[in-house]
């Protein structure tokens, strides 16, 4: 049985059927999670890529202050 990484929820999956790479949400938190390994079944949080593309928001402003 594989738990969630994030909340420790036993997830029914058949293992065999999940290959490295492979995403899923966990049913009972909601969590996104990636296999990261198949022999056995492991899980671990799926980061979201986007959020550092939108936390920098201060220096553009910035930028844009001076050239006025």
């Amino acid at each position: 049985m594989v738990s969630c990484p994030v909340c420790d929820a036993e997830l029914e999956l058949e293992e065999e059927e999940w290959d490295e790479g492979d995403t899923m949400t966990c049913e009972e938190c909601g969590a996104d999670l990636r296999v990261v390994g198949t022999d056995p079944l492991e899980l671990e949080p799926l980061e979201e890529e986007e959020e550092d593309d939108t936390l920098d928001f201060g220096d553009e402003e910035d930028d844009e202050d001076e050239d006025w």
